[in-house]
């Protein structure tokens, strides 16, 4: 317990909350753990979502597929990163994406429901959840916002160029979460134009990169 506590007391969701009422905490949200393998789907489009799911260990896609089957990544998550949060505020009862696991993934899960909902036994830290709650689903609108801010610039080199604006933040060397596949997916480009786009703003005295280490000049 006291381990995932170290890892999702990072989570904005269980900030301001403390380790002694913690334990007690997610028995009264019915939380459970589960884990998966790498590719091994957690959420499968179409499903209900019931559940906010909590990233422990490891890290998942949250992908999208169209009718002609192709995907796209709409993000890539890790620990102490969250999902589901929007769709279960929302009560859809056909989810739009998969949300699959990146590499071997330990998540708990937890009942929307008795989240935003105080219990009998009128527990201190449900006001605060439901505060945390309110603010986890307004940054995660605020990330989706980002990326149709992204998605609506017309070239690839401008798709390029807003992302990593985002991503580095203040920093001038930062770490993206894709690699060259996940990031062409993400952006809903070709991987190979992509590639030439990145060669050439290299080339041209804009960016450094190595893998996913990027350096702005």
């Amino acid at each position: 317990m006291k381990n995932f506590f170290e890892v999702l007391k990072n989570n904005p969701l269980f900030s301001g909350i403390a380790y002694d009422g913690f334990e007690g905490m997610l028995k009264c949200l019915s939380a459970e753990t589960a884990s998966y393998d790498k590719d091994g789907i957690i959420l499968l489009s179409g499903g209900a979502v019931r559940h906010v799911g909590l990233i422990i260990s490891g890290s998942v896609r949250v992908i999208k597929e169209d009718f002609d089957g192709r995907i796209s990544i709409m993000t890539i998550l890790g620990a102490p990163e969250g999902f589901g949060e929007v769709f279960a505020c929302a009560g859809l009862d056909h989810s739009p994406v998969t949300v699959q696991a990146a590499e071997k993934t330990e998540v708990l899960f937890v009942d929307y429901n008795r989240i935003v909902k105080s219990c009998s036994l009128a527990c201190p830290f449900h006001a605060k959840l439901i505060e945390n709650m309110l603010k986890l689903i307004a940054m995660k609108n605020l990330m989706l916002n980002q990326k149709i801010e992204i998605l609506s610039k017309r070239t690839t080199r401008d798709k390029l160029t807003a992302f990593l604006n985002f991503e580095r933040g203040r920093a001038k060397k930062f770490v993206i979460p894709y690699n060259r596949e996940e990031l062409a997916a993400y952006l809903c480009v070709d991987r190979s134009a992509m590639s030439n786009e990145l060669c050439k703003m290299r080339d041209d005295g804009i960016l450094k990169f190595k893998r996913s280490t990027f350096e702005i000049l």
